[in-house]
């Protein structure tokens, strides 16, 4: 768990490097701060389980096992891209890893979950979807309009929110008279908890009670994943909404350093070991970008292919 958060920190800190560089064009979501909840949601599911995300989804991608160099691929619209080049970042999508977006409208996967998991349980099989969005999904009609429906047809669905206190820049008791969203979530009849989203063995283990649950037949679960981006909400993102205070307090439970920090304590890891892990993570990474930038573009004459028209 601690190579696949360290996979995805430095996934992230590179991509700003080629955003800045004008290498990645478009919108650019960072999940720094957030990667004990990709890890450990994932680390719940089994391969043929389903997983809905959201606009901010390279970690959960990742977490996945869709390739790194596909994934930096389609950031630079190259056609070895997971979507072919055309989704770019916030449209990341791996069918054959039952990896289904990527979802660049708020709350636009929380209902495609729901459908993914209706049809495991028409045809009776043993497969539980799992579907993460943040807390601003949670003023969305769709949110309520799909737990209630989960909740009604007891469906396995595990809705993972990953509560990061900041909907785009409105801070979460600005938009929402009820904060707790675990508890709004228990309303419709879900079982649901809150879980320090920051520590990626708490998340690993929340989810795998509620993947279980929802497997054994008990009904969609909520987990309320409360943790924090270090970075704004995205590259365009001028960060005024908050303090550096704030910030900094919660850099202090930086989840990567967390579970490094347990790893020592235990004898687990030494310095050594966590150099040896940070370089064969830069080496992955290098080679991802590299394959990536020598990868083709779509031609133009196929602008139309995946294009459906209808003549009347």
């Amino acid at each position: 768990m601690l190579t696949e958060m360290l996979r995805i920190r430095r996934f992230e800190e590179r991509s700003v490097e080629l955003y800045s560089s004008a290498a990645i064009r478009g919108f650019l979501h960072l999940c720094i701060g957030e990667e004990a909840v990709a890890v450990g949601v994932l680390q719940a599911l089994g391969a043929d389980d389903a997983v809905v995300s959201t606009y901010r989804e390279h970690g959960h991608a990742l977490a996945r096992g869709v390739p790194m160099q596909a994934v930096f691929a389609e950031m630079f619209g190259r056609t070895t891209g997971c979507s072919r080049g055309r989704g770019g970042s916030m449209h990341l999508f791996d069918a054959s890893r039952r990896f289904y977006g990527g979802n660049a409208i708020v709350a636009g996967g929380i209902p495609v979950a729901v459908g993914l998991a209706l049809a495991d349980a028409m045809q009776r099989r043993p497969l539980v979807t799992a579907c993460l969005f943040g807390d601003g999904a949670a003023a969305e009609g769709e949110f309520h309009e799909s737990l209630n429906l989960a909740a009604l047809w007891r469906l396995p669905v595990v809705f993972c929110c990953e509560n990061n206190q900041y909907a785009m820049g409105t801070a979460l008791a600005r938009s929402h008279a009820q904060t707790d969203l675990a508890l709004r979530a228990a309303s419709y009849g879900l079982r649901s908890w809150a879980v320090d989203g920051m520590d990626v063995l708490a998340v690993r283990d929340a989810a795998r009670l509620a993947v279980d649950t929802a497997r054994a037949g008990g009904g969609p679960c909520f987990l309320e994943l409360r943790t924090y981006r270090f970075r704004a909400h995205s590259m365009y993102d001028a960060d005024r909404y908050r303090g550096k205070a704030e910030i900094a307090r919660w850099r202090e439970r930086d989840p990567v350093e967390l579970l490094a920090s347990a790893l020592v304590a235990e004898g687990v890891i030494d310095t050594a070991r966590r150099a040896a892990l940070e370089a064969e993570v830069a080496a992955e990474i290098d080679r991802a970008v590299e394959a990536a930038e020598a990868a083709s573009l779509e031609p133009v004459e196929d602008l139309t292919r995946f294009v459906r028209s209808e003549v009347s």
